[in-house]
């Protein structure tokens, strides 16, 4: 093969890199979100339109994306027959369906043991010892994803309410959030049968940012999405000397709030998710080369 993909989807974006059969990266590209089961038909599409791009950021002609195999880890692999149906329709030459923690995992630990904290949109954690891998969460904002932006924006938008109903103690960020809905508890109620676990993850930064300045209600919300990230950890069976690596868009906010036992395991990932599937994919697909960072 002269070329292969590597895509990383989640709840909020879908990325694309194309490179050469060795893992040498040409161009990457981005497009909306590809989460195959909150949407498994916006994902398809987002995800060929971001290897589209891909191709087209190298100079090269976009049609040859159908043949070129691709590895892709996205959100919503996990559970139920999704991968299965989306490789079904996926426009590339070959494919193979990941989870968005395996592919994070290859990226930031290599082939070596280690363990990862996906911590975005959603929320995810894997650990790999002698080889082999534990995966644990990830089940989806309705069922799972504690921690995630999805679950403190909807966390968020509950507190806000029961605050507007006078049932719990409001806070400046609870009167800033009825006021981005027009001070009208209705409007609250009718964003959220539509919003996608994207869409309430678009509140989480703002929570953190008002926890860091005092707010009661932020910090309530940012204290039990904490204990939940570290509940999760705890069963990574994880002792000194471990490597774990904190990625996706919140973990920069996450990190100096964990406890000190955690913080000292925490090392930079060697590459990111979108890496770790261009890995997969030169390794798969490409011959006997290791992938390039």
């Amino acid at each position: 093969m002269e070329f292969v993909l590597g895509i990383d989807g989640g709840g909020t974006s879908c990325r694309a890199a194309v490179a050469a059969a060795d893992g040498t990266v040409l161009a990457r590209a981005r497009s909306g979100a590809a989460n195959i089961r909150t949407d498994l038909t916006g994902a398809r599409a987002n995800i060929a339109d971001a290897a589209r791009q891909a191709f087209l950021a190298a100079g090269l002609d976009p049609a040859l994306a159908s043949r070129t195999p691709a590895v892709l880890g996205l959100a919503g692999a996990n559970v139920g027959t999704y991968r299965q149906q989306l490789a079904a329709i996926l426009p590339f030459a070959e494919s193979r369906v990941e989870t968005d923690a395996e592919i994070a995992l290859e990226g930031a630990v290599g082939a070596g043991d280690g363990a990862i904290a996906i911590l975005g949109t959603g929320t995810a954690y894997m650990v790999r010892r002698g080889g082999a891998s534990r995966a644990v969460g990830g089940w989806g904002f309705q069922v799972g994803d504690q921690g995630s932006g999805a679950r403190i924006g909807r966390d968020l938008l509950e507190q806000t309410l029961l605050a507007y109903d006078g049932i719990r103690e409001g806070s400046p960020l609870t009167a800033e959030m009825l006021a981005v809905f027009r001070n009208d508890p209705q409007d609250v109620v009718e964003f959220t049968t539509k919003a996608t676990p994207g869409d309430f993850g678009g509140f989480a930064p703002k929570v953190f940012e008002h926890a860091a300045a005092g707010d009661a209600v932020a910090a309530w919300i940012i204290g039990r999405a904490v204990a939940d990230v570290e509940a999760a950890l705890g069963v990574l069976g994880l002792g000194a000397g471990d490597t774990l690596c904190l990625l996706g868009g919140l973990a920069p906010l996450y990190e100096p709030r964990l406890s000190a036992g955690y913080r000292a395991l925490v090392r930079p990932p060697l590459d990111d998710a979108l890496g770790g599937a261009v890995r997969m994919a030169a390794r798969i697909f490409g011959g006997p080369a290791e992938a390039a960072t």
